[in-house]
């Protein structure tokens, strides 16, 4: 909480007061992640990407501050659900469009199968896209993204949409109608072969794959057990497959073995790679996880004593978090996003009367990027963060701008008031 009310004792308190105020809900703060987006996704193909992520907060069995299960019940915390949207085209995060946060009440004693879906957990990964439509009415083509947890058949049958599509990881080796097979016996058409570098991750050390991808069309069958709810699910939902797979890994790797299912049509391999493509971009969510929980804001440090706070914070770390990803992103001026993307109005006018005294005489002292582009704030925060700013210098990281942003944030308030 520290680091989100700028590290002095009266941000302090007033940002306490703030999260105990009854009228800050968590379903506002929500809702104001899609307000900030909806302007910038404007005819954009925007790939929206979804996941879940347990905050772990330090709890003994005498403090466990009003907070439930995670994991496999060794912890407590809250859970993050979030969607982040990204232009398809750049790879540039465009902002939060929706998502949830709530922590555990107790657990369930009616088994998981017997359980309709608006009671399970489960149904987030239908309730997000369904709540990011609206926000993301004026985009050209939306793709929502997500791996495995989320191939539930509901989700095909009820989310895509004209100009909002679906592609998901397969989860299990679904029955199809063709000729009565699976996923694995499907017929497809070969797409070539491409080498890849995958990011590491803790399961893994970073590796170039070499990856071989076949494609097609199938038609999904109702699971027997989703039968009861007769026509309310169609008994089979058409689909595009692609599968990828790895050739040569390593002895002790596992190989690549993804099966991409997408409302997409794909008529050739171009389009096939560029589903694959689409679905690698799942690493951002990721790395915004980690921002939040590690690089970044260390959220999982805070003491708030109360859970309805917690939750709160991290809908309002999420924000900042996102902020952050964003500024890291455009910090090599490669970016042609806009301040406006990640700043309110108010805000972009402070950073226009920082900007003289950061700046020094000579050029290499100077804010190389346009006048309210993304990368020209981030220049601003970068060495409201204790950058040097020298073009030989590190680049900026994920901490740095976490300092920038806490001090960023406390003048702009003060900026706001200064005719109040």
């Amino acid at each position: 909480m520290r680091r989100l009310a700028g590290g002095r004792r009266r941000g302090i308190v007033g940002f306490s007061r703030f999260l105990a105020n009854p009228r800050v809900t968590v379903e506002a703060v929500v809702e104001g992640w899609g307000s900030e987006i909806a302007d910038a996704c404007a005819d954009r193909h925007v790939l929206a990407i979804q996941d879940t992520s347990e905050i772990n907060f330090s709890t003994t069995k005498e403090r466990d501050r009003g907070l439930g299960e995670i994991g496999k019940g060794v912890g407590r915390g809250v859970l993050l659900h979030a969607m982040l949207g990204l232009d398809a085209e750049t790879g540039g995060i465009l902002g939060l469009v929706s998502g949830r946060v709530w922590t555990r009440n107790g657990r369930v004693s009616i088994p998981y199968q017997k359980r309709c879906l608006s009671e399970k957990e489960t149904e987030r990964w239908l309730a997000t896209p369904e709540a990011a439509k609206p926000v993301l009415r004026r985009a050209a083509l939306v793709t929502e993204i997500s791996d495995r947890e989320s191939d539930i058949y509901e989700k095909w049958a009820h989310v895509p949409g004209p100009g909002f599509h679906v592609l998901t990881r397969a989860r299990r080796d679904r029955l199809i109608k063709e000729g009565g097979g699976r996923l694995s016996t499907a017929p497809l058409q070969p797409a070539g072969t491409a080498v890849v570098d995958l990011r590491a991750r803790i399961d893994r050390p970073a590796r170039s794959a070499q990856l071989v991808a076949r494609f097609g069309a199938v038609s999904l069958k109702r699971p027997g057990h989703l039968a009861k709810q007769g026509d309310a699910l169609a008994k089979t939902i058409a689909m595009s497959l692609v599968e990828v797979i790895e050739v040569g890994a390593p002895a002790d790797a596992e190989p690549i073995l993804w099966r991409l299912l997408t409302t997409h049509p794909i008529e050739d391999a171009a389009m096939a790679w560029r589903v694959v493509g689409w679905y690698r971009q799942r690493w951002v969510i990721e790395q915004f996880f980690r921002t939040l929980k590690q690089q970044g804001l260390q959220l999982e440090d805070s003491q708030l004593e109360r859970a309805e706070r917690l939750i709160k914070l991290t809908a309002i770390a999420a924000r900042a978090a996102c902020t952050i990803m964003q500024l890291v992103q455009a910090r090599d001026g490669q970016s042609a996003q806009l301040a406006k993307i990640a700043f309110s109005p108010a805000e972009i006018e402070t950073l226009h009367a920082l900007m003289p005294e950061l700046e020094g005489k000579t050029a290499l002292q100077k804010n190389p990027h346009p006048p309210n582009s993304l990368a020209w704030a981030g220049w601003i925060i970068a060495k409201l963060g204790g950058w040097d700013g020298y073009p030989k210098s590190k680049p900026p990281g994920p901490i740095t701008f976490r300092h920038g942003l806490e001090y960023f944030r406390s003048v702009a308030h003060g900026w706001k008031l200064r005719d109040v």
